[in-house]
């Protein structure tokens, strides 16, 4: 018989890293309302046309990786290959935005059909902050602190750089693409057959090149820097004064853009070396021309997305155990053990609680109880007796009614599981 597979570039979570996960998700959580940020939920699939709109028919991303097809009423269906358009069109849709500031952050899979390697699959995962209505470099202040919070709260801010640039606007940037369009035509025997379709599509992209030929090219390129708008510079100039202020360390790149668009103004990346070619971890900007595009009323934007699986390869995973539970429990009379299990649940708020189902006797069910990793085990016997037996402490059983081992079990209410085996160890010293 066939043994089924998962879709290649599309991974299971398993429950030994599903720790590490919570634990990240918590604190991305906490630190986006702890700015202000309130979380924005939005479909997995949207009209295919919402991201030719706004990424663009001539994009990698389009023409080659995104997931698409018809739906029964032969409508053309997107699985979201990014955030910030149905955010965009989710704000548009329910009038969230039009002289309106809204600070929105959301997490979730996203899609595309690229040749899986490290740090890069087919179904990943995105937490993206996005906020409107608000154009000065302030905003961009904040949410690249709201970065560097979170880096510093994982413990990975000496692994990851701060990388950031201006691309003008869109005026400005036809003006740059004239320069690079003579410039590397002037070059095109040197360019690879990839450079050489960007150079007719959107020579911008050539900068994004890893090939070690064309990077020289580009380090003899025309710099963006020097064909932006004076609005523009001084938009730049005053938010490296403010990071310089922050203590926020930055490295101005002169070769960063962004693939698609409708960016303009400060960009940015949150880089490692850590990950080999994947080496971006967070990247964003300003759109403030998306709004307008998919049909809304002009409004100054900004934000980012952060790539969760290569943020969880930067993140010491060993510092977040799998959930073993608190509490084993039992016995050789199945109904008394669920009952008792359940007036811990009762007790005790943010007890795990795992009770031997199946058949073994008592020695069978304490090897069970051990092997799970488990602190306490509950014997429970036919006179509704309870014996606690501790499983990581050198301590002495304890033979109880029900009701002193739940009020045993109520002193030791701690969730953390470190913290609880340090709270026991001082109860039996007391």
């Amino acid at each position: 018989m066939k043994s089924f597979q998962s879709i290649r570039g599309m991974n299971d979570i398993l429950p030994q890293a599903t720790a590490a996960w919570e634990a990240v998700e918590s604190i991305l959580h906490t630190i986006a309302a702890g700015y202000g940020y309130r979380e924005i939920r939005f479909p997995i699939l949207e009209p295919t046309e919402l991201f030719i709109r706004t990424i663009g028919d001539a994009t990698d991303i389009v023409t080659k990786e995104m997931y698409t097809f018809m739906d029964r009423n032969n409508d053309s269906i997107t699985l979201r290959p990014e955030g910030t358009a149905s955010c965009v069109r989710a704000g548009i849709q329910h009038g969230l935005l039009h002289n309106q500031i809204q600070r929105f952050w959301y997490m979730g899979p996203m899609f595309r059909h690229e040749r899986p390697q490290k740090g890069r699959l087919r179904q990943f995962h995105q937490f993206g902050i996005e906020a409107f209505g608000l154009a000065g470099p302030d905003i961009d202040a904040e949410i690249l602190l709201l970065c560097a919070r979170i880096f510093s709260m994982l413990k990975i801010q000496n692994k990851i750089v701060l990388q950031l640039n201006t691309i003008g606007n869109s005026d400005d940037r036809k003006r740059y693409r004239e320069a690079l369009l003579n410039y590397f035509s002037a070059h095109e025997e040197f360019l690879d057959e990839e450079s050489k379709m960007r150079l007719t599509r959107n020579p911008l992209r050539i900068l994004d090149s890893k090939n070690p030929e064309i990077i020289k090219l580009v380090q003899k390129a025309p710099k963006l820097l020097d064909y932006v708008s004076k609005d523009a510079r001084t938009h730049f100039d005053q938010l490296c004064e403010m990071l310089n202020w922050l203590k926020i360390k930055f490295a101005v790149n002169p070769y960063l853009i962004r693939g698609l668009d409708y960016y303009n103004y400060t960009v940015f990346e949150w880089v490692t070396d850590c990950l080999g070619a994947q080496g971006t971890v967070c990247a964003g900007g300003h759109y403030d021309s998306l709004v307008e595009q998919l049909g809304g009323k002009s409004t100054p934007a900004i934000g980012f997305a952060l790539g969760l699986e290569r943020l969880l390869e930067l993140v010491d995973a060993t510092v977040y155990n799998d959930k073993a539970p608190h509490v084993y429990v039992v016995s050789l009379n199945s109904t008394l053990a669920l009952e008792m299990a359940e007036k811990i649940r009762d007790a005790v708020s943010g007890w795990r609680v795992v009770v031997n189902c199946g058949e073994g006797d008592l020695r069978a069910q304490l090897r069970r109880a051990d092997k799970s990793g488990a602190l306490l085990a509950l014997i429970v016997d036919d006179n509704q007796n309870v014996t606690l037996k501790f499983l990581r402490e050198q301590m002495a059983e304890q033979k109880l009614s029900i009701n002193d081992a739940i009020n045993k079990i109520k002193a030791m209410n701690i969730s953390d599981y470190s913290g609880m085996v340090s709270s026991i160890s001082q109860d039996a010293q007391l």
